[in-house]
């Protein structure tokens, strides 16, 4: 459906479905972060279905809007209308899309958040003006997507590209997907976590954090782990060294595969990136096939922040519906 140009000035909402929480915000067509809510994330699908239809009120109450984008963490159906599985959500094999849009009375368009985020980039920041571009989000896990002039890739059935269950260590951790040694199992959050704690059970002497959690085993995050390379702790920091060679070989793999022009590194973890980034560029160019007789991908740090697949969603949104960005 495409609205006249009546319609331009219009807001669509974003809504990044996380896990643990929701953000909703109505973006403009520069996206823009006009006016925004959240609330935590329910545990049925019919509590979130609610939860939702009451963000939109609350941003509906104070601005004109025209349509909703969800960023969904999980597998969506080639035409971007229902959520086959999500491993953090109640929803399964569900019709959001339909479901939603009868509820609003507006019209909703799904979107995988790694994609959502892509496209926020592309719009807005990093990636702008980028013919072939790949997002690689480190979060709890990691997301990825890839744009191909302008244009997102979905795979044949709508599922590609899930960079993060490449296997970088054969016979490595187990992962939740069913395999091991997948690559978000080193390179995440989590990953950062559990390399540091596996250093520290080989080392307990070396590092404050070995006594953190002994009182509190359930305590280490990664931010307190880049707080404490930052003061200089040696674990620590070999933690970020080991997480920045996991990450260049995993992204060399992606050169090889994808040869893209730009690599932007977003989710949570990109906040760390002077701890690791600059090491992992290293260690990449070192990996990549035909180093030394072809270019190399540019490696950028995610402009948007946390705000880019809310920002994402909507800007599709806005494209489908509307027919304008």
């Amino acid at each position: 459906m495409t609205l006249g140009h009546g319609y331009d000035a219009m807001l669509t909402v974003g809504i990044d479905v996380g896990g643990t929480s929701i953000r909703a915000a109505a973006v403009d067509r520069n996206g823009s972060v006009v006016d925004s809510v959240r609330t935590q994330t329910p545990s049925s699908a019919v509590a979130l279905e609610n939860a939702l239809h009451r963000l939109v009120d609350h941003l509906r109450e104070r601005n004109e809007v025209a349509a909703v984008g969800l960023a969904v963490a999980g597998f969506l159906t080639e035409d971007r209308t229902t959520v086959r599985f999500a491993p953090h959500l109640p929803w399964s094999e569900a019709s959001v899309a339909e479901t939603m849009t009868s509820r609003l009375g507006l019209q909703v368009v799904l979107e995988h958040d790694a994609d959502a985020a892509a496209w926020a980039e592309y719009r807005f920041g990093a990636a702008s003006g980028s013919r072939v571009a790949v997002m690689v989000a480190l979060g709890t896990g990691i997301g990825a997507a890839l744009l191909l002039d302008g244009r997102i890739y979905r795979g044949a059935y709508g599922v590609a590209p899930e960079l993060g269950h490449l296997q970088v260590v054969p016979d490595g951790r187990p992962c939740a997907c069913g395999k091991r040694g997948c690559w978000e199992r080193y390179c995440s959050g989590t990953g950062l976590v559990d390399t540091t704690v596996e250093m520290l059970a080989a080392a307990p002497g070396r590092s404050v954090l070995a006594g953190e959690i002994a009182s509190d085993p359930g305590s280490l995050t990664g931010r307190r782990i880049a707080g404490a390379a930052h003061d200089g702790d040696p674990v620590a920091l070999a933690a970020f060294e080991d997480f920045a060679r996991r990450l260049g070989l995993g992204l060399a793999l992606v050169a090889d595969v994808y040869d893209p022009e730009l690599v932007v590194i977003g989710g949570g973890v990109s906040g760390s990136a002077p701890l690791f980034l600059d090491a992992a560029r290293e260690h990449y160019a070192a990996m990549t096939t035909g180093t030394g007789h072809r270019p190399l991908a540019r490696v950028r740090v995610a402009q948007l922040g946390d705000a880019a697949g809310l920002v994402g969603a909507a800007d599709l949104a806005r494209a489908t519906v509307l027919g304008t960005h």
